[in-house]
């Protein structure tokens, strides 16, 4: 920031090209916002949250799958059957299904990405391509 020669009532400043930008980048959060803007920025906000809806639908899925595999696996390869008490010396048969219980949950979770996104695509389609329409005019 340069400073040039006081005048009558202050100080004149100029701002370097860098500092510049930056003070319309910090504008225009300030300014309101236009029409166009809103709806590209509620087209943005519709498509992304196709996938963000899916992506946590399948984590949440797949974790639990792979607790419940993890669970089966524990009880085949530790002492865990132990504390079922009555049930210790059944540990490895009770395993063996919940851990392919586990990794069938585990195996789900992409197939069932993929079913979110379609069912959420064909519900938020109407309203996508009536903004893409309205923006390409």
């Amino acid at each position: 920031m340069e400073q040039k020669k006081p005048e009558q009532n202050g100080f004149s400043y100029t701002y370097s090209a860098k500092e510049q930008a930056e003070l319309k980048r910090i504008r225009e959060k300030y300014m309101p916002p236009t029409q166009t803007e809103d709806k590209m920025d509620r087209l943005r906000r519709l498509d992304a949250s196709v996938t963000r809806t899916a992506q946590a639908v399948s984590l949440v899925w797949g974790v639990i799958g792979a607790l419940i595999l993890g669970f089966g696996m524990s009880l085949c390869m530790t002492d865990l059957g132990k504390i079922l008490g009555s049930f210790s010396d059944y540990a490895m048969l009770i395993g063996i299904p919940v851990g392919i219980v586990g990794g069938i949950l585990v195996s789900l979770a992409y197939p069932l990405y993929n079913a979110v996104i379609k069912r959420k695509r064909e519900k938020l389609a109407p309203e996508i391509l009536r903004l893409t329409e309205e923006l390409l005019k």
